[in-house]
Formats: structure tokens, C-alpha cells, sequence
């Protein structure tokens, strides 16, 4: 949309896949926990935690506000790896800031740790929806705390649940993701069980389902999680079935089409759960003639 934007961006810049058109509009560099030993994103040095000066973001918000296309820009997602980490006031004074500058932006969004939402209160957060935070992406990851725990999220079940019910009191749309194949063959059931049990106790309103990848190897995450063995492709498939037949889920958006899935499923949760059992069911007794996503498409 832009060719040159008056932002500085630190690569690699990540963002959720339904973010592909917004306008990415720094806040943070990095994730204030950067422990889980599973996630390669920002594990580079220049990508280690620290808040963009208030001053930088303005001045940004300024000079976007001044560029003739800025009127095409509908969406804003707030980088980078844990924005809410930030106090209620800076993060008001950005949304603020957005809206002033950028007046025909629709929805601003957001990726989010649970942890950080403890030092928030519920008049809080009732005040940047007001501002105009409409949805935060959540990594849950599991909903397992003996996962939790063996990958350092540094999060548990209770915890994870509060962040949720606290976004939904403030009528903040919630995106949850959960990492298919965490917990590794040994606890593949508990870990699928307990993450549905995550979702039905919180019903958020999308739900999406990646495969755990590691473009850069699984060394880290060996060494921590010794007893960790990443399940075969109908083992995945058989854990994604198990998590989603537990799903008790009134209307939330389901997507498991990410290009790290082997099997991609995308529905309306309760009321296709049965036609995407079917499909997993399928894909389970005859994976090959599945329509898996080959080896070379699964772009990680």
C-alpha cells in the first residue's frame, strides 16, 4: 500500500495472518517474556524487549496522517510482540494518536500475554476498547499446565482464562491460537483435552489451531523438554480430533488453515463441529488420499 513508510521497522516484522493488510504500527521490538522454548520469532538481539519512545510513535502517526493514500488504511496492528505490555496510558495516547491522525481506521488489534493483562484493571481495559482496541490475538499455546510448564510460557491454565474473561468483559474480540503437537506424543490427549477445556471455558470469538514447526531445529527445545517427540502426521491429525471433539463452543470462528497444518479446516464452531470431525476422520483413516498440504507448501 505504502512504498515508503515513516516507520522504522527492526526485521523480521511479525504479525497475525489476518493482519496481511493493516498497517503495522510499532509500539514495542520484541516480547517482554521471550522465554518458551519453542519460539524462534524474536530471538535476534536487536529484537529484545523495549518500548518505542512515545515521542517516535507520534511522530509516525504524524507523518502517516499527512500522506495522501493514508485514507486507504482501514486496520492497525500494534507491534510487536506484547504492545498491552505497555501502561494504559501510552497505550491510550497511541490509540488516540491513531485516531487523530488516521481517521478511517476501522479496527486496531493487537498480540497479547496474559501476564500483562494482571496489571490491568477491568475499567482499564473498558477504556482502550473505548479508545478503539477492538481485538487482541492471544497465544495460548495449551491449555495444559504440565505443557505450560515444560515450555516455559511462563503462564497456566487459571491464568490464561482470566486474560480472556477480563478482554470479554471489555467487549474486546478475542483470537486464541493453540500449537498442535506441543506436547508431544507423551502428552498429546491431556494437552488437546485441556486446551478445549481452555476454549469452552472462555468462548472466544475466533479459535485457531498451527502446527508447531522449527525452521531453525528443535535443539532448544530438546534440551529443556527431553522427553518431547513430535507426533506423525495422522498423530497430529488424531490429536487435532480429539481437541476438536471436546469443543463445546456456542459461536466461534475455527480456523486450522495455517501453512504450518498438514490438514486445513476452517468452520463455524458449534455448528460445523460435525462436518469437520468428518473431515478429520477422512483424513485419518486414508491420508493418502487426503487432501494434505504437501511437505514443500507448508511455508514456515
Amino acid at each position: 500500500m505504502f512504498p515508503i513508510l515513516p516507520i522504522r521497522y527492526i526485521d523480521p516484522v511479525y504479525r497475525p495472518p489476518s493482519e496481511a493488510n493493516s498497517l503495522i504500527l510499532p509500539l514495542t521490538d520484541g516480547c517482554s517474556w521471550n522465554r518458551c522454548i519453542f519460539c524462534e520469532m524474536y530471538t535476534d538481539p536487536q529484537k529484545r524487549f523495549r518500548a518505542r519512545d512515545e515521542k517516535e510513535v507520534e511522530e509516525n502517526l504524524r507523518q502517516l496522517g499527512e500522506m495522501p493514500a493514508s485514507a486507504a488504511i482501514r486496520r492497525v496492528f500494534l507491534a510487536d510482540g506484547d504492545a498491552l505490555a505497555l501502561p494504559t496510558r501510552r497505550l491510550l495516547a497511541a490509540l488516540t494518536g491513531i485516531r487523530r491522525h488516521l481517521p478511517n481506521v476501522r479496527r486496531i488489534s493487537s498480540y497479547c500475554l496474559p501476564r500483562n493483562l494482571k496489571k490491568k484493571s477491568a475499567e482499564e481495559m473498558r477504556e482502550l476498547a473505548e479508545a478503539g482496541l477492538a481485538l487482541v490475538y492471544l497465544g495460548a499455546e495449551s491449555g495444559d499446565d504440565t505443557v505450560l510448564q515444560k515450555i516455559d510460557k511462563g503462564e497456566t491454565y487459571q491464568s490464561t482464562v482470566d486474560a480472556l474473561d477480563k478482554l470479554g468483559a471489555a467487549k474486546i474480540q478475542r483470537s486464541v491460537m493453540i500449537l498442535n503437537g506441543l506436547g508431544g506424543i507423551c502428552y498429546s490427549k491431556d494437552h488437546a483435552f485441556n486446551s478445549a477445556r481452555l476454549a469452552n471455558a472462555t468462548q472466544p470469538e475466533y479459535l485457531a489451531v498451527l502446527t508447531l514447526s522449527f525452521p531453525k531445529g528443535e535443539s532448544r527445545l530438546k534440551a529443556a523438554f527431553p522427553e518431547w517427540e513430535m507426533p506423525d502426521i495422522q498423530g497430529l491429525l488424531i490429536e487435532m480430533r480429539h481437541f476438536v471433539e471436546n469443543l463445546e463452543l456456542s459461536r466461534t470462528v475455527f480456523r486450522s488453515d495455517h501453512a504450518s497444518n498438514w490438514l486445513s479446516l476452517r468452520g463455524t464452531l458449534g455448528a460445523e463441529k460435525a462436518r469437520l470431525l468428518a473431515e478429520l476422520d477422512r483424513a485419518i483413516a486414508a491420508p493418502d488420499s487426503a487432501p494434505l498440504r504437501p511437505a514443500w507448501a507448508r511455508g514456515l
